[in-house]
């Protein structure tokens, strides 16, 4: 919140609006848990957020000076809190958190006390979740982490254990290795890259990994031995490099300055023997705005710009991007510090916007009034009948579209009573044989695959 004038903005529950500015977006869940510590540099209880998608269910994952809670958020008007995990630290000297999935697990982080890595298998949702690695050998502190899925291969960012970038493979995801710790085992890291090597954040994929280091970018190779593949230490509206996103296509980067006044940098990367810039976006004529992180999904970039809230640009045409959406989800008057909305997560089958917000807790957001595409998300692509039901039930596409899809029905607490996959193609009828024994009541139908979900409820006599 950006206001000389503080206006009183209450807590946001179900059914409670905020009285906040906003565009093209709106709040259908906000979490927060008065009972946190909050952290003696910022006053945030709230870090990172995650998020994660699994038998047609969404999760929100958050964490906090406590740890890390996990949410069923599939149905945003009836949010449940599925599980909790304990930090190896707690308390006011927690400031941040990280995550990533990988396999069905997640990966844990945090960059002060006495911390560790910690990995949470996700296979037992929607019940719960189960912490099975909790050691700090591999990683003790970490700022931020990021892994490059189809490689398997984890990387390490900062930490206040000094250890400045750090390469591991995950072939075993229960047992990181470590392939380099990077400004000891390549000759050229602490001279090149960064200072002294340090690496804020990162994005990787395919190897190919795109390393945000404070004064600049770096592009380096890991596919065999390390390779520098681009360099870019001064561009406009230059200042602290903290993170960025490349697009789907690998032809954009969106990179943020976490630098008071500064905006996000629009890059074409298309060819790295040659990075080109393209424009920068943010929020004009404000000194104190300030960016965090920013994730581009499709043709848009989803950023947390600390107090001024989460923004949505269109970047379609990379060289102008136009601003389809924001949310002030901040109450804090800016004065140069460090508050407001931390982070994003766009990838919901859905369509729905996780936001983290460090004084004000989970957000769960509806962006489809801001983003073509959301509402064809949402749009009803199948029927079934009958229902009530007795035995049997069929599935019908009711558009021209083609894919697999993996069709699951659960009772109203989530157990899972019959999954299948299914071959969808126009009008074709799918039928689904469902056990005699399971009672009669009100069940969850879920149709769903990487990039949909609908979730459709039946009656069984």
């Amino acid at each position: 919140m950006n206001k000389i004038l503080f206006l009183f903005a209450c807590l946001t529950f179900p059914g409670i609006s905020f009285s906040q500015d906003s565009l093209n977006m709106s709040v259908l869940y906000n979490w927060q848990d008065p009972s946190l510590s909050k952290s003696s540099l910022y006053s945030n209880a709230y870090n990172e957020v995650w998020g994660y998608a699994k038998d047609g269910r969404e999760y929100a994952i958050i964490g906090t000076t406590r740890g890390t809670h996990f949410f069923d958020v599939t149905n945003p008007s009836s949010v449940v809190l599925v599980d909790f995990i304990q930090g190896r630290d707690t308390g006011r000297n927690i400031v941040h958190r990280d995550y990533h999935d990988y396999h069905g697990y997640l990966y844990m982080v945090s960059d002060e006390g006495n911390a560790s890595l910690q990995i949470a298998d996700l296979s037992f949702l929607p019940d719960s979740v189960s912490l099975v690695y909790d050691q700090d050998t591999a990683i003790k502190l970490s700022h931020n982490i990021f892994i490059d899925s189809a490689a398997g291969k984890l990387y390490n960012c900062g930490g206040g254990n000094s250890k400045k970038f750090g390469v591991f493979s995950l072939a075993n995801p229960l047992s990181p290795q470590l392939l380099f710790q990077c400004e000891n085992d390549i000759s050229w890291w602490g001279a090149t890259v960064g200072t002294g090597g340090y690496v804020h954040d990162a994005f990787a994929r395919n190897d190919t990994v795109f390393c945000n280091a404070g004064d600049g970018l770096y592009v380096v190779n890991f596919s065999g031995t390390p390779t520098l593949l681009a360099s870019l230490t001064s561009y406009p509206d230059i200042g602290y490099n903290h993170s960025g996103w490349l697009s789907e296509d690998g032809s954009i980067y969106a990179m943020g300055d976490e630098t008071h006044g500064k905006k996000m940098k629009i890059l074409d990367v298309s060819n790295l023997s040659s990075i080109q810039f393209l424009d920068t976006v943010g929020v004009s004529g404000d000194n104190n705005a300030i960016l965090h992180n920013q994730i581009i999904r499709g043709n848009y970039v989803y950023v947390a710009y600390y107090y001024n809230g989460v923004f949505v640009y269109d970047i379609s045409n990379p060289s102008s991007p136009v601003l389809v959406g924001f949310y002030d989800t901040s109450t804090e008057f800016n004065y140069r510090s460090f508050k407001g909305a931390w982070g994003v997560y766009p990838f919901l089958p859905s369509g729905n916007l996780l936001v983290s917000d460090m004084q004000e807790g989970l957000f769960v957001m509806d962006v489809s009034q801001a983003v073509v595409g959301v509402q064809e998300l949402k749009q009803e692509r199948f029927k079934v009948y009958p229902n009530p039901i007795v035995s049997e039930l069929n599935v019908v596409g009711i558009q021209d579209f083609g894919g697999e899809y993996t069709v699951s029905i659960t009772d109203v607490n989530g157990k899972l009573v019959v999954k299948g996959i299914i071959q969808n193609s126009f009008m074709r009828v799918n039928n689904i044989k469902i056990p005699s024994e399971i009672p009669s009541g009100v069940y969850v139908v879920s149709i769903f695959n990487s990039t949909f979900a609908e979730s459709i409820k039946i009656i069984k006599n």
